[in-house]
């Protein structure tokens, strides 16, 4: 692709001393053997870390471990059936230069300015809530995953990687926070959001609902369209290979202690958070009642399936309606299971509520983003400090309603321009015409959201009747307007990708950069950080890193960092999907080399 350089990570990607990673918070950084930012454009004096040659690298995990996937990523063996991980090579390094070149010399002058984590689509999951709509599996395998009982362990681990990481690969510079970009929950559910909150704070977290001494979900239900791992059921995924692992219920409802993340966290929501299932109507009374209730449906006829799937992409009622008659008409197959007040829907108000809770607070800031003021009106849009000189914005993309696509209401779209022009001295209007504004302080601008561009649409949203929504290309066009804008980074698809959106203006132009699911193949995280190349461009560099667990897994080892080992092998062995992947990557889900690691190229303005 043309303006794309890949670089080896043998010649490119060290690691600086943990001593060396140390320095006052919120201050330039000049980056190894570079100057630091003049004074004439009155930045901060930076503070010099070591020069390339003398740096030492930052001690290392015990293979196979890698601190990002500059180093190794998970690479599949084997050709055929249920295939197993191994450690593999690292992915390149891939300079970027659709919407600004890159100069020679740029590496000797940069300045960092920024350092954080973006965590995105954890799904941590309630695997035995009845509001579960596993059966439709019968219509669609990846419908329904083998892996999810382990979301928790998974989701830990990848708090240990965050905690482990010392510093970003290009810059050295710690951390500063987390942002987790929305689906942090899968079925919104009150049960589901402590387990997250307290995975993200720390603490101990008992995966398990119901009945406290046995499980009572599909993995056990004598059905062969699930994977049943404890015993010798020749389900249909033991067909494709899957192991059979006794113990393994057990083991994935054991308590499992999150360390917490030991930096400053920020949470932004995603329509799982906000929506039972991701797409159903949170306020249906029949709906509040099943999740929390006695009776599971565990399948059900094919025309249940096929017509659910039919509504899938509809308006907002037809979903839940549809849903209600399939458990109407199936109640008499339902099986009785022990009824859980905790499994409650979470209101909005509530999932602002427990995220000011001070029992969750963990490295902080107390309520993630939220205030006491978000309360007033339950809103989930806010601004924070990035960095000395770079804003943060979170947006609420959700239809409350219920769908699974997104997009923003006018007062939301309202807000975010004036936030966009508090940080700009100078802008464009709707017909392209600049604005000055001497009283605004300058500030590069991150945008985050969960829903990417191409999923935000204009369907009404009965929750919000009065309002007017906003799709994906109306959110382009806005941020287009304020050059001071860097890039938009997102969740929602599960898949890595990175857009540029180019505009004639080249200053007006930014960069959307979408992140895989860690519930899914390939169960990534990104380490970002940007930096000033004082030659009139920024660089914004994007490395996936993946969690703390081993690549090869033992399925004798049901600790919890043996569980998450499994939990991303189970994850590369989808239905459909471990068949097509080939070498070390499936560019449909972890995406293009120009999609993974990079360094995203901008002008600075």
């Amino acid at each position: 692709m043309a303006g794309m350089t890949q670089i080896p990570t043998n010649r490119r990607q060290f690691l600086l001393t943990s001593g060396a990673a140390v320095a006052a918070t919120g201050a330039a950084w000049a980056l190894p053997g570079q100057r630091s930012s003049s004074a004439a454009s009155g930045a901060r004096q930076a503070q010099a870390l070591p020069s390339a040659a003398s740096a030492r690298p930052a001690v290392r995990r015990a293979a196979p471990y890698g601190a990002t996937t500059l180093e190794t990523a998970a690479q599949l063996v084997g050709s055929s059936g249920y295939r197993r991980l191994a450690s593999g090579p690292g992915w390149p390094l891939v300079v970027r230069g659709e919407l600004a070149s890159a100069a020679a010399g740029r590496q000797d002058r940069r300045t960092a300015l920024a350092c954080f984590v973006q965590f995105t689509d954890l799904h941590v999951v309630d695997v035995q809530s009845p509001l579960r709509t596993e059966f439709l599996r019968a219509g669609s395998p990846g419908s329904w995953r083998a892996q999810e009982a382990l979301s928790v362990a998974g989701s830990v681990s990848l708090v240990e990687q965050a905690n482990a990481l010392g510093g970003g690969p290009h810059t050295g510079r710690p951390p500063a926070f987390v942002m987790s970009t929305g689906d942090n929950i899968d079925n919104h559910s009150m049960v589901e959001l402590e387990w997250f909150l307290t995975l993200m704070s720390g603490g101990r977290i008992t995966p398990n609902t119901g009945d406290p001494a046995s499980f009572e979900g599909v993995q056990n239900s004598g059905l062969a369209l699930y994977w049943h791992p404890d015993d010798g059921l020749r389900d249909q995924d033991k067909k494709r290979g899957l192991p059979e692992i006794p113990g393994y219920l057990d083991a994935a409802m054991r308590p499992v202690v999150s360390p917490g993340l030991r930096m400053p966290w920020y949470s932004t929501p995603g329509n799982h958070d906000d929506l039972p299932g991701g797409c159903l109507a949170p306020q249906d009374p029949m709906l509040t009642e099943y999740i929390t209730g006695s009776r599971k449906v565990f399948s059900v006829p094919a025309a249940d399936v096929a017509a659910f799937a039919k509504v899938l992409d509809s308006g907002d009622d037809p979903k839940s309606t549809v849903l209600k008659d399939i458990l109407r008409r199936n109640a008499a197959g339902a099986r009785t299971v022990t009824p859980d007040a905790r499994r409650r829907m979470a209101t909005p108000h509530e999932y602002v509520q427990a995220h000011l809770n001070p029992a969750f607070a963990g490295a902080g800031p107390v309520g993630h983003g939220y205030t006491d003021n978000h309360l007033d009106g339950d809103r989930m849009y806010y601004s924070f400090p990035v960095a000395e000189g770079v804003i943060g914005i979170s947006i609420d993309t959700t239809y409350r309603s219920g769908h699974y696509e997104g997009s923003l209401g006018t007062e939301q779209l309202q807000w975010l321009e004036r936030t966009l022009a508090a940080h700009s001295s100078r802008h464009y209007d709707a017909d392209g015409r600049l604005v000055r504004n001497t009283s605004a302080d300058d500030a590069h601008i991150l945008v985050f959201s969960h829903h990417h561009s191409p999923s935000m649409t204009r369907r009404p949203d009965a929750a919000r009747a009065e309002e007017r929504r906003h799709d994906g290309d109306e959110v382009i066009a806005l941020l287009s307007r304020f050059p001071n804008v860097v890039a938009w980074i997102n969740g929602h698809s599960h898949i890595n990708r990175i857009t540029p959106h180019a505009h004639p203006t080249a200053a007006r132009s930014f960069w959307e950069v979408n992140t895989a699911s860690h519930v899914d193949y390939p169960q990534h995280a990104r380490v970002i950080e940007l930096v000033d190349n004082h030659d009139g461009t920024l660089s914004l560099f994007t490395t996936l890193i993946e969690s703390a667990a081993p690549h090869r897994t033992d399925f004798d080892d049901l600790s919890a960092l043996g569980l998450a080992s499994l939990y991303r092998e189970l994850s590369y062995n989808a239905p459909g999907l471990a068949a097509g992947m080939t070498g070390t990557v499936d560019e449909g889900r972890a995406g293009t080399a120009a999609d993974r690691n990079t360094e995203l190229l901008v002008r600075r303005v």
